[in-house]
């Protein structure tokens, strides 16, 4: 019996339901990373400082180990599309099991910390203090990759709405125990950095405990922790090889950030202020792309359970044309007000005021060019995985970002002399082509997953 495709606005409605939630916890969890660096800039700057590098430190380790996690999604989707209960049951479980084994090879290093960040050039009092906030923190790397599993696979299940509430209720949870654990506030003892390494394992630890008690109790017919003892080595090969190019591939981009990061610190404390003013603007714009991406995966690998080709293509078109809506409006608003955007992270007293308003308006106008490529990207990345074809896609991500758009920033920067303008719009070049790229790889890809045919066009 024929399928009959469903329409372009019944895709619209189904990538805005499914992404909705998953836009909005992304938020959420931005939203705690921000209480975070708030509250420890009002404590400590040096606190704050070794944080900040403790917690880049954490994120490169954490974000590769990712990867496990985030290839559960698209093959949790398929067999959820086949009915399999089974199999759903056993890519999850392999998925966590991938990803306490990585947490336990990789916390080993976390122990010797201060002797790695001395290494790299930190200043000894803030490696000591970042040494002790990673002592703390390192026992989250376990709890807080379980919970990007679980989360993978409750978006596969499209069971979305409780990620929200979790994230939503864990960011309140964290700003009151940032509160009374750093400052010592409600007659609890005033730890500082310690205080704030607290209060994220306590939100992870809380999180996985929340998940887990709605997957039992919401959906107990996959039977996800039973017999979790039992190894399955051809799935686990399976989640294994789709999952590390997905966390290298998003190493390869956190990476590039951070080089351009310390390529704007080669231009002046000035400018490398302005540039973590425009990042953080464009990092939260970005957790919108982020969830259509993630929706587009969920919906991608549950056409691909179908072998629906039809559904494929008019759902990776509908979820990149909403996408690409979004970016032109962001941009709009980064061209029309940009100073004003500026504006909202500087003390009206600062010195140095009119100098970054004048950088970092520059630089978020040239944001305005990074919303859509860089929401392109993305999105393709989430189809390509919602197809399970992660290996490719590793390669041209790389080579877009660190063969053509790091030279490029270096060129455009230094060579040409356009400073930091000119480092972002090499930025702009890397993600451009990596757009290109992928979206031609995604729609290669789509004609090939229903030889026999697929769902009647109506």
């Amino acid at each position: 019996m024929e399928r009959v495709a469903q329409t372009y606005q019944e895709h619209s409605h189904a990538v805005w339901k499914l992404g909705m939630p998953l836009i909005l916890s992304n938020l959420a969890q931005f939203a705690i990373h921000i209480t975070d660096t708030v509250m420890l800039g009002w404590y400590s700057v040096t606190a704050l400082a070794a944080a900040t590098i403790a917690g880049t430190l954490f994120f490169t380790i954490f974000i590769v180990g990712a990867g496990f996690s985030q290839a559960v999604t698209p093959l949790v989707a398929a067999a959820a599309e086949e009915d399999d209960d089974v199999q759903v049951r056993r890519v999850t479980r392999m998925g966590l099991w991938l990803s306490i084994i990585y947490g336990l090879v990789v916390i080993l290093p976390f122990f010797w910390a201060e002797d790695i960040l001395l290494a790299i050039g930190q200043d000894a009092t803030v490696a000591a203090e970042a040494h002790i906030y990673l002592q703390i923190i390192i026992w989250q790397m376990i709890p807080a990759l379980i919970v990007m599993t679980l989360k993978a696979f409750l978006a596969a299940m499209e069971h979305t709405a409780i990620i929200l509430w979790a994230t939503i209720g864990t960011a309140v949870l964290n700003g009151f125990v940032n509160y009374a654990l750093i400052f010592g506030n409600w007659g609890m003892p005033e730890l500082g950095i310690q205080g704030a390494a607290i209060a994220s394992l306590t939100v992870n630890l809380v999180t996985v405990l929340i998940l887990v008690v709605y997957i039992l109790r919401v959906l107990p017919q996959f039977q996800l922790f039973r017999n979790f003892w039992r190894s399955d080595g051809e799935i686990m090969k399976r989640v294994f090889m789709l999952g590390w190019p997905i966390g290298l591939t998003s190493l390869a981009e956190s990476g590039l950030f951070t080089a351009s990061t310390i390529m704007m610190g080669w231009i002046g404390p000035l400018e490398l202020a302005a540039h973590g003013i425009a990042l953080q603007l464009a990092a939260t714009t970005f957790m919108v792309h982020i969830g259509f991406s993630q929706a587009a995966t969920v919906r991608a690998g549950r056409a691909l359970g179908r072998h629906d080709e039809v559904s494929l293509r008019r759902g990776g078109a509908t979820a990149i044309g909403m996408s690409a809506v979004y970016a032109v409006i962001t941009s709009l608003i980064f061209l029309s007000i940009p100073e004003t955007l500026i504006s909202l992270f500087l003390d009206p007293n600062e010195p140095e005021r009119a100098n970054l308003l004048r950088i970092g308006a520059s630089l978020v106008m040239v944001a305005a060019l990074f919303q859509l490529v860089d929401g392109l990207q993305v999105l393709a990345l989430g189809l390509l995985r919602g197809v399970q074809d992660t290996t490719v896609p590793m390669v041209m991500a790389t080579i877009s970002y660190w063969v053509i758009g790091l030279p490029a920033s270096y060129l455009l920067a230094f060579t040409l002399g356009l400073g930091g303008v000119g480092l972002w719009l090499g930025l702009v070049v890397g993600l451009a082509i990596a757009a290109v790229l992928l979206l031609w790889r995604f729609w290669g890809r789509s004609v090939k997953i229903a030889p026999q045919g697929s769902a009647q066009q109506v």
